[in-house]
């Protein structure tokens, strides 16, 4: 086992659903459970981060929010890591990275909500993330125009794989994505902490 992660069989696709979980909800559940069903993977795993490069106010304590997703995200091929508070990544390509060394096994996904589409292009190499793994993109609410218009959308649109054939992105050779409307849940974690449920503090 390496960085507290589970044994990997050959060819297995794995999803990765990386974020803060500031904190996990049922919004985080419900993207999952349709990466699941739309896009072939055989499980998915939760990366939460120690911090948010992007956002200058730190998360609340890592492991509450640890705990916290694994309470609310209870599926048998769904597992909540720490890999990237062990690896010591702090960028989405740095994690995937150091996990091809660690599995070369496997198949990776990058999974995300059309959200951070928008923002897509002002993360750390994300013309390497989108030529090395495939990325499957879930519609949320009031995202869907933005993300489609969004610069990495247009700058890798010839490699867009139309929603009809998104069971075969996990199979698919990176550069390849695909954008998937799905029911949405309009949940967002800055709306559970503006509610006063989700102290922002730096305890474990």
């Amino acid at each position: 086992m390496k960085h507290g992660m589970p044994y990997v069989p050959e060819g297995r696709v794995i999803g990765l659903l990386g974020g803060s979980f500031d904190p996990a909800h049922a919004g985080h559940v419900h993207i999952t459970r349709e990466a699941l069903k739309r896009f072939g993977l055989d499980e998915v795993w939760w990366l939460v981060s120690p911090g948010n490069p992007l956002k200058a106010r730190g998360p609340a304590g890592f492991e509450r929010r640890m705990k916290r997703a694994r309470e609310v995200m209870q599926h048998p091929r769904v597992r909540i890591s720490d890999f990237e508070q062990r690896s010591g990544t702090r960028y989405t390509a740095e994690t995937i990275k150091a996990l091809i060394v660690a599995y070369p096994q496997a198949r990776f996904v990058w999974l995300m909500g059309a959200d951070n589409l928008v923002q897509f292009a002002q993360w750390q190499d994300w013309q390497w993330i989108m030529e090395t793994v495939p990325v499957g993109v879930l519609a949320r609410p009031g995202q869907r125009g933005a993300a489609r218009g969004a610069k990495a959308a247009e700058a890798y649109k010839r490699y867009q794989m139309r929603a009809s054939r998104a069971g075969l992105l996990g199979r698919s050779e990176a550069p390849a994505w695909c954008f998937v409307n799905v029911p949405m849940v309009d949940l967002s974690s800055s709306q559970i902490r503006q509610s006063g449920n989700w102290p922002n503090d730096k305890k474990g």
